[in-house]
């Protein structure tokens, strides 16, 4: 892994005042392997050459193996990543460790709202030129403000943050077996974070059936005690991360000139079509706003 020019700096934003002390990566990645998550294995991080030489998991992503899959294969493979969700979320709650940067950083009220705030500057204002007025950007702020409440508030664990076909690599011949990549940015978040990330991938669509199947067999595997409150958790967060995502897509193309990310909108928005049509009636005035200002949000 060649590391960028500044490899202490995210690009993901956190919080303020909470620098690590060493690189993300190797911070988090000698946390989860102690604690024996599936991780690639690090031999040697070179700073001063800006070098880290990594086990070599292959180039088999999550993503090349159920896009075109049997059902059959698909459904395993799935299983396969919901069991490591909740072998990383048992991990952080048996052995929660303050060395690790991902247990000093959290999804807060603040950081839930700058991401949805993303979402406002860069996808309503800049990529739709939507003009509020004064009373919808009250509105606006209202219901982001709500969502981030009802999220921060909900018990937290341990979040890769970005749990998506992608991030999640196959290796060995003798069945599923999968490694995880992309760590660097975990945190604290709710238990519905990355199955959010990994059933509402933009990468890889799945029909509603089956994601409702596999929030199911997530339900079961972790020992949900409250589905019902699950699947609402399961909801809200789907909204705050795809609202964040497709902002960030365009963030990406504007900001840091890669127009690669354009292409994963309209799944992104399909999604948050999906669950804006179950949002909870606190979101009434958010509707509203996308119905005048964003349809494709809503109809």
């Amino acid at each position: 892994m060649e590391l960028p020019e500044e490899p202490m700096k995210s690009d993901e934003a956190t919080a303020p005042g909470l620098g690590p002390p060493e690189l993300p990566f190797l911070n988090v990645q000698r946390y989860l392997a102690a604690g024996g998550y599936p991780v690639p294995q690090v031999y040697r991080a070179d700073m001063q050459r800006g070098l880290v030489a990594l086990e070599d998991l292959g180039d088999r992503t999550f993503e090349s193996v159920v896009r075109d899959a049997p059902e059959a294969e698909r459904r395993l493979f799935y299983r396969t990543a919901l069991a490591q969700i909740v072998a990383l979320q048992r991990l952080g709650d048996r052995a929660a460790d303050p060395t690790c940067i991902a247990f000093g950083r959290r999804f807060d009220e603040p950081l839930l709202r700058w991401e949805l705030d993303h979402f406002r500057e860069w996808y309503l204002e800049a990529e739709r030129g939507a003009k509020l007025t004064p009373d919808e950007a009250k509105s606006l702020a209202a219901a982001f403000a709500w969502l981030a409440r009802e999220l921060a508030a909900a018990p937290q664990t341990l979040v890769h943050r970005d749990f998506q076909s992608r991030n999640l690599m196959v290796v060995g011949d003798a069945g599923p077996e999968l490694k995880v990549i992309d760590f660097q940015d975990a945190l604290m978040g709710t238990r519905a974070y990355d199955l959010v990330a990994l059933l509402r991938d933009s990468y890889v669509v799945l029909s509603p059936a089956e994601v409702d199947h596999l929030v199911g067999e997530f339900i079961a595997l972790a020992g949900i005690a409250n589905p019902v409150a699950f699947r609402r958790l399961f909801l809200l967060q789907t909204l705050q991360r795809k609202l964040k995502d497709v902002g960030r897509f365009v963030f990406i193309d504007r900001v840091r000139k890669n127009p690669s990310f354009l292409r994963w909108i309209p799944a992104t928005v399909g999604y948050l079509r999906s669950a804006m049509s179950a949002a909870p009636a606190e979101l009434q005035a958010l509707r509203d706003i996308f119905s005048r200002h964003l349809p494709e949000l809503v109809n």
